[in-house]
């Protein structure tokens, strides 16, 4: 692949990504880490896009596509209904991560009730809670991304790495029976060190993203715990999570006007009986998931 091949295939994957690791941008033209920096370096001189730590971005994005205002704008209905059902599954006082999708924004403003302790990349989640005094927020550092609102790189996955939770709430960029998938490979590395970071993971999604395939695969299906979406998801998907034992809450009027807890939800299936299970909570009886 000449030079300009490979500027051309980068400069179309930024167009859709908006942002990328060299590692990703690497083995999208097939090239050394070392030859993609250098392509990088020139197309920053042309004014093509902006170098980051480990990556680059569009310079002038052409479509506010990946603005998180304007995302939060799609199936905001659906993603408001998430919100409050998801959070309704969550026990007072845990320690819950956040990630930065516009729908796991929902369910952060919808707990600030059960006084969690959150932890999240998320700048539009950590502005909302900057004035509460009720709140304990821990935000992780990183690169800013200012039109997504979220902070990436190293130093975020660092963080999330040295931190421990008691659940997860992701969102992505689609579902499909081979697993959970999302657009960018810098958020794939955060989340997926929420996941480790997490003693469960609960995946919030619309219904517009089953059956769709983002451009990197984030995690298994028999990674997600819960998925919370909302009643126009296919059942013959829906089934299939049930099928491989992951609980499913669709966020009805009738799921927010009797909100669920995590302990209203039959527990998973273990080896051996469990002692007291009234007394206990969802999360202390299963284990670390591990990618």
């Amino acid at each position: 692949m000449t030079l300009e091949e490979r500027q051309k295939r980068i400069e179309e994957h930024l167009l859709k990504v908006e942002f990328a690791s060299l590692e990703e941008l690497s083995e999208l033209v097939d090239a050394s880490v070392s030859t993609v920096r250098r392509d990088v370096s020139l197309m920053e001189s042309r004014g093509m896009v902006c170098r980051t730590h480990g990556g680059a971005r569009l310079a002038n994005p052409k479509t506010d596509e990946y603005t998180f205002s304007t995302r939060d704008t799609h199936h905001q209905a659906q993603k408001e209904a998430i919100g409050r059902a998801c959070a309704g599954l969550i026990p007072a006082n845990q320690t819950v991560i956040i990630d930065a999708g516009t729908t796991c924004y929902h369910v952060a403003v919808q707990l600030e009730a059960k006084s969690p302790h959150i932890i999240t990349n998320s700048l539009p989640v950590a502005n909302h809670f900057s004035s509460s005094s009720r709140m304990e927020v821990v935000v992780t550092g990183g690169v800013i991304y200012p039109k997504l609102g979220v902070l990436v790189g190293p130093l975020a996955v660092e963080a999330f790495s040295k931190l421990r939770a008691e659940v997860a709430i992701l969102s992505c960029g689609g579902v499909t029976e081979e697993g959970v998938t999302n657009s960018h490979g810098l958020l794939i590395e955060i989340q997926r060190a929420m996941i480790n970071a997490a003693r469960r993971v609960i995946l919030c999604v619309d219904s517009s993203k089953f059956g769709r395939q983002s451009i990197s695969k984030l995690c298994d299906l028999d990674v997600i715990d819960v998925v919370v979406t909302d009643p126009a998801a296919p059942e013959s998907f829906l089934n299939l999570l049930r099928e491989r034992k992951i609980h499913v809450v669709l966020a009805t009027d009738e799921a927010v006007d009797a909100p669920l807890t995590l302990d209203n939800l039959p527990l998973p299936e273990v080896e051996a009986p469990l002692e007291e299970p009234s007394q206990r909570s969802y999360f202390e009886d299963v284990p670390v998931h591990q990618l």
